[in-house]
């Protein structure tokens, strides 16, 4: 099994902003989307690529299309943040939720991480929660 991520600087949708104001953008957004469907192609029998929201541009490159699931951190013990997550799923179930909180309980930390030197790195961080609920629900 194979469970990757590969980086989402030119694939999420919060980049799409700046698809036409830096010259090479476009290019490097096809090289990335080639690079995700290297991934996909890959002779292996199960297959998760996890990645933000991709944007719509970047989505007609890709070969398996939308995303098998869309979750979020809180919909697994252990966490109350919220950032969207999307799989792209070979031959494996669907990740069950095992928490469901109030709106008022989640926290949007990600989103409204302010502007500072580390903050890609920061903000593309995979969530606990969910890596414990594939260990867990694929192991």
């Amino acid at each position: 099994m194979m469970i990757a991520h590969p980086p989402c600087t030119y694939l999420c949708n919060s980049g799409v902003r700046w698809l036409f104001e830096q010259e090479d953008r476009i290019d490097k957004m096809e090289l990335a989307f080639r690079f995700f469907m290297h991934l996909w192609r890959a002779d292996i029998n199960k297959i998760c690529i996890e990645n933000p929201i991709p944007h719509p541009y970047g989505l007609n490159l890709v070969n398996p299309g939308k995303y098998t699931q869309l979750i979020q951190p809180h919909y697994f013990i252990g966490s109350n943040e919220s950032k969207a997550t999307c799989l792209w799923l070979k031959n494996l179930p669907t990740l069950t939720r095992t928490q469901w909180l109030n709106k008022t309980e989640i926290k949007q930390s990600v989103w409204k991480m302010t502007p500072n030197k580390n903050r890609g790195k920061e903000r593309s961080r995979f969530p606990i929660s969910i890596a414990q609920a594939i260990a867990e629900q694929w192991g």
